[in-house]
């Protein structure tokens, strides 16, 4: 069972939870920007949380499914479809997919609509473990497919078939980035440099040349008179680098593993996810929060996981009772 890209869409790769044991080699962690989103589409495919899986951005791609096959499907709506038939492919939601159809992600306009989308296949995507991870790596050109994006000719390939139906519940964790309070700050705590009040209180925009890298923000530029010039330094996603020019980046997964920039401060752990849905063009604000909010929203973020997880575990215990009783 596997799908067969017939156009790669913008920028679409294989990513999993990524390999935070490598940076101390200069190997970012990488992995699913998104990993709230890469959790949902895998839960729904029937797989553990961090499986390989398709994050597809901004412009998704056409795939043909080669055989009978289920598909998890989360993050942003890039107006999925069926092409043979018309039928939406909401995210949230487990679609099975009829041998030889296709499917396509043209992309939306809307800013809200999120900007990366995830495909979990039935056991995950099989290809190459590489430093313990399915995760492509662009810069470096490992892992994934040959370490690049997806091209037309490619085949991607699920571990197994499970054609049941799943639908995620929405009220434990929105699926999609409309649902999410996309409107509210983003929160965050001081960084080793402090000066966060210089972030807080304006409203940033993420700018057109942001990436899996970061999101280059475009405002009303902080003064980096006053900071120190710095050797290089470990960094980590959701630091908030200061440049020269005073337009802050906010580090992504595939952030690079040291740099020399101030880190005026670092996104929370829980608020990661909605970051990687911010388009360009969008606005929001941040806002600082102490470390202990920032690890009881953690918690409740993983909490909430786990009765996700219980709820799919028990609807596809009917669903098999049901099936085995001949309904």
């Amino acid at each position: 069972m596997s799908l067969e890209v017939i156009e790669g869409g913008l920028l679409t790769t294989v990513q999993d939870a990524g390999r935070p044991g490598w940076t101390h080699l200069g190997v970012p962690i990488g992995g699913a920007c998104d990993q709230s989103s890469l959790a949902i589409a895998n839960l729904l495919a029937g797989n553990p949380s961090g499986a390989a899986a398709l994050e597809m951005t901004l412009v998704g791609g056409t795939y043909r499914a080669t055989a009978q096959l289920r598909i998890g499907l989360a993050g942003a709506d890039l107006g999925g479809h069926v092409r043979e038939t018309g039928r939406p492919l909401a995210p949230g939601r487990a679609h099975v997919l009829a041998a030889g159809s296709t499917i396509a992600f043209p992309g939306v306009a809307e800013v809200r609509a999120g900007a990366r989308a995830y495909i979990a296949l039935p056991g995950g995507i099989d290809v190459p473990v590489v430093l313990g991870s399915r995760a492509t790596a662009l810069a470096s050109a490992f892992g994934g497919v040959e370490g690049r994006a997806l091209r037309g000719g490619d085949i991607i390939r699920a571990a197994r078939q499970e054609p049941a139906d799943r639908t995620w519940p929405p009220a434990i964790w929105p699926a999609k980035p409309v649902d999410l309070d996309m409107d509210g700050a983003i929160r965050v705590i001081a960084g080793p440099w402090g000066r966060v009040d210089h972030l807080v209180g304006r409203s940033w925009r993420v700018g057109a040349g942001s990436d899996r890298i970061g999101l280059r923000l475009e405002g009303e530029p902080i003064d980096p008179i006053g900071f120190p010039a710095l050797p290089s330094f470990g960094v980590v996603p959701g630091a908030v680098q200061l440049p020269p020019d005073g337009m802050p980046i906010v580090l992504l997964a595939d952030a690079q593993t040291t740099g020399g920039y101030p880190v005026i401060a670092v996104a929370i752990a829980a608020d990661m996810p909605r970051l990687a849905q911010l388009r360009p063009g969008a606005e929001f604000r941040f806002e600082e929060v102490s470390i202990e909010s920032a690890t009881d929203a953690l918690r409740g973020q993983a909490a909430a996981f786990e009765r996700g997880v219980r709820i799919l575990r028990d609807a596809a215990g009917w669903d098999d009772a049901w099936q085995g009783a001949g309904g």
